[in-house]
């Protein structure tokens, strides 16, 4: 069932950026917050993300970056 969420105290120059992307998407400022509501809902939060990076691992160590960002920034000199 769907739900109703209510923002109350938005800044004057929120809602006008808001009201100037809605109206560039040809979209109400309702329908442009459902759509970005359900995209933020989609996504692992940050926290999530982090913890879920930090257990791969890699061969590449960080010398073999700084190595190889070295080599590319000599060749544009």
């Amino acid at each position: 069932m769907p739900k109703t969420i209510q923002i109350r105290d938005i800044d004057d120059e929120v809602y006008s950026g808001l009201r100037m992307r809605a109206a560039e998407a040809n979209v109400t400022v309702p329908e442009l917050l459902r759509a970005e509501a359900a995209r933020l809902a989609a996504r692992p939060s940050i926290a999530t993300w982090l913890a879920s990076t930090q257990r791969r691992t890699s061969a590449v160590t960080s010398s073999t970056v700084i190595d190889v960002l070295d080599a590319l920034r000599d060749a544009d000199r």
